[in-house]
């Protein structure tokens, strides 16, 4: 799995100790909290704990997100295999006040397309909760289609799937 991905105005490197700041700060906006979960992170310590427990697991693959010219933390992008699904997902989480500026898409798109070019990924999902605007637009324009709504912990899911091809 790559480590780093660059593009014209960011860098992704692959999540470390040295983000749970960062991590603290964005598992808490109001968004987070809402469209993805409460992941009890209240303190740098839990998102230290939080880090070191994924970096075990092969099936869990997080990036941090940075502006190239200044190295400022915006988001996130995932791609995890879940119990739940057949296939991984790709997902995203940006910090309030980097929405709606191209980054999200930017960095989806470049880990997205390297992922495709792996046999072992021809197929990959993309889920977000159904009331989530934002994200299905997100989602959709990255090529991603609709499959169907599924339910996991009492919360409905729209599940959205792209095939390398």
């Amino acid at each position: 799995m790559q480590k780093t991905y660059k593009t014209n105005r960011l860098e992704l490197n692959r999540l470390n100790l040295s983000d749970a700041a960062f991590i603290f700060e964005l598992f808490n906006t109001e968004r987070y909290i809402k469209f993805i979960g409460d992941r009890n992170i209240k303190s740098t310590e839990d998102a230290q704990n939080f880090i070191q427990k994924n970096e075990e697991n092969s099936n869990i693959n997080y990036w941090i997100v940075r502006l190239l010219n200044t190295k400022t933390s915006v988001g996130m992008i995932s791609f995890i295999k879940r119990d739940y699904l057949e296939y991984h997902d790709l997902g995203f989480a940006f910090l309030p006040a980097f929405s709606k500026k191209g980054y999200a898409f930017e960095s989806a798109e470049i880990v997205l397309k390297d992922r495709l070019l792996d046999p072992d990924h021809r197929t990959i999902l993309a889920i977000t909760m159904v009331n989530n605007g934002n994200s299905i637009k997100l989602i959709e324009k990255l090529g991603f289609h609709y499959n169907k709504e599924i339910e996991h912990e009492n919360t409905r899911i729209s599940q959205y799937s792209m095939t390398a091809g």
